[in-house]
């Protein structure tokens, strides 16, 4: 196991040498969508009773956050060593797959922890939350970040350039990010678009992940709990045999 560990470290040394990029920056992106959109919606949106609407943005934008950066950690350090050539180092030691996917997950889930507890700390002066669940909290945000890791070690082995990584994440990520419920309740929406949003995976992170504050969610957290975990797990397998057989990594 020492080849999964000295893969681990060098994963999480890589973004936390350039912290500033990895995490500071989202926390501040995250801070500027509070104060844009609190002032620009707050008397416009329907959100849960009992909760006002900075309240109900800050746990979707630490969750969209948390899922952005566990994507963008994963792949991008896949193509670059793609790029750069140095992937070579990876495959040729004796690493089993499940030792490569492992800590390439685990590194992407510290980053999104990392961001999402920063972007709770500088909201703290906006307004402070409640955690009503923390076990819920805890849970969501490490199957969410698993889900979105997963797919971001997907794109890495995929993509051949940096164009095809960002066109990835421009046509996919973003987009169900967004339209996950971070700025809106689902229950705020036309029929037909609340059963759109039960087709998006991400929806079911945040919409759990919000529970864990306010005791209130959209879809029971058991449901949303199950849902994400089993896109986790097809993800995850999905993952560990483009590994085994070596697609766009050994040929």
């Amino acid at each position: 196991m020492s080849g999964f560990a000295t893969l681990l470290y060098k994963e999480v040394l890589r973004f936390w040498k350039v912290s500033v990029q990895t995490v500071a920056a989202p926390v501040l992106s995250a801070l500027l969508y509070l104060l844009v959109f609190a002032h620009a919606l707050a008397g416009h949106v329907q959100v849960f009773p009992g909760v006002s609407y900075v309240e109900f943005l800050v746990p979707g934008l630490a969750m969209m956050s948390m899922l952005q950066n566990a994507f963008a950690n994963s792949s991008s350090s896949l193509i670059q060593s793609k790029v750069t050539g140095n992937i070579i180092f990876i495959l040729l030691p004796p690493l089993a797959p499940a030792e490569i996917f492992f800590a390439y997950l685990l590194a992407a889930v510290v980053r999104a922890l990392v961001v999402g507890a920063g972007v709770f700390v500088a909201t703290l002066w906006i307004v402070p939350l409640p955690i009503a669940h923390p076990l819920w909290v805890l849970a969501f945000a490490v199957v969410g970040s698993g889900v979105l890791a997963t797919l971001g070690i997907v794109a890495g082995i995929w993509a051949e350039k940096f164009d095809q990584i960002a066109a990835f994440q421009n046509f996919i990520v973003m987009p169900l990010t967004f339209l996950a419920g971070v700025f809106y309740s689902m229950h705020s929406l036309p029929p037909f678009w609340q059963g759109i949003s039960r087709l998006n995976p991400f929806f079911y992170a945040v919409d759990g992940f919000r529970f864990g504050f306010f005791g209130q969610a959209d879809v029971n957290p058991w449901t949303s709990l199950a849902i994400a975990t089993a896109a986790f797990a097809a993800l995850s397998c999905f993952t560990l045999l483009l590994l085994q057989r070596g697609y766009k990594l050994r040929h």
